[in-house]
């Protein structure tokens, strides 16, 4: 039977016999219903509480890792903690703890109830290599983390948000210039002015799962910049996006807004010369389903 130019239909699917000449569209696979989704959701935010956010603070690390210390981390623990602690989170800080300890006291987060919390948020300042982050003895693979935190093995985070947030470098590379600020991690000398570093090797993009949004300070294969007085762009910016929209800005118009401000930046002071006018851009990865908001609290 000859084929009537007038029907259409969708890959592989074979049409079936016209009904009394009508035209007719067929589809693969199930119909999704017009009232199925609400491009206006947001996650739910009328826990008690707001949430667990644990930061991971290496500013020192084994000497057999040839890893140089990490200057200026310690203002960004400050500032992140004060941001937090603004939005309602609960702050638990870690200081340049060992392997076996990092993944205690994550494992012990994934155990925990979170049934009064709206979300969980994690934080790494370190180094990185490849799908790694650096404690204070060892690497360990960002997955082995993350997986702690889906809904088989941490059921009172089931369908919460899952921030991770990931300040270190990705890659060997610099990012061409625009204006000027930065080093590398490997000055001996404490200086008396504020200088930019880097956050040594590389860190890839990961697969979470839904519900998580992974933050990185820099874009895959480039270096991430870290100010030894006032910390690194990417924390700084984030930290300033946070104190003033924080509260009323959805979270990934937050975090593109930290792209923006870091992007602008420019490498001024650095003892390797050839980093001067480097530039920066941080990028997330997001898993979430609906819109996060970290609005205030109702007492």
């Amino acid at each position: 039977m000859a084929r009537n130019p007038e029907q259409q239909e969708t890959d592989s699917k074979k049409l079936k016999q016209e009904v009394d000449g009508a035209n007719f569209t067929e589809t693969d696979a199930y119909i999704i219903r017009a009232n199925a989704l609400d491009p206006a959701a947001e996650y739910k935010t009328n826990n008690p509480k707001r949430g667990l956010a644990l930061i991971f603070n290496h500013e020192w690390f084994f000497w057999q890792l040839t890893l140089p210390e990490r200057r200026g981390t310690n203002a960004d623990r400050e500032n992140l903690q004060r941001r937090l602690h603004d939005l309602g989170f609960e702050v638990r800080v870690y200081n340049n703890l060992k392997s076996v300890e990092v993944h205690e006291k994550i494992h012990d987060a994934s155990a925990a109830d979170h049934s009064d919390y709206d979300c969980f948020m994690c934080v790494f300042l370190s180094h990185g290599e490849d799908n790694h982050i650096y404690a204070f003895d060892a690497k360990i693979e960002i997955q082995k983390l993350t997986c702690l935190f889906k809904g088989d093995k941490c059921k009172t985070l089931v369908g919460k948000p899952k921030i991770f947030i990931i300040q270190a470098c990705r890659g060997h590379q610099h990012d061409e210039p625009v204006l000027a600020t930065d080093s590398t991690d490997s000055l001996k000398e404490t200086p008396e002015t504020n200088e930019t570093e880097v956050d040594a090797a590389s860190v890839y993009t990961l697969p979470a799962g839904a519900d998580f949004i992974m933050c990185y300070s820099v874009a895959e294969g480039y270096y991430s910049h870290r100010e030894t007085i006032n910390g690194s762009w990417y924390i700084q910016d984030l930290c300033e996006v946070l104190k003033k929209y924080g509260s009323e800005r959805e979270v990934t118009e937050l975090l593109t807004l930290v792209n923006r401000r870091v992007s602008m930046r420019s490498v001024e002071n650095c003892a390797d010369r050839n980093a001067i006018g480097k530039k920066q851009v941080p990028c997330f990865a997001s898993m979430l389903t609906k819109k996060l908001y970290f609005k205030p609290k109702q007492n």
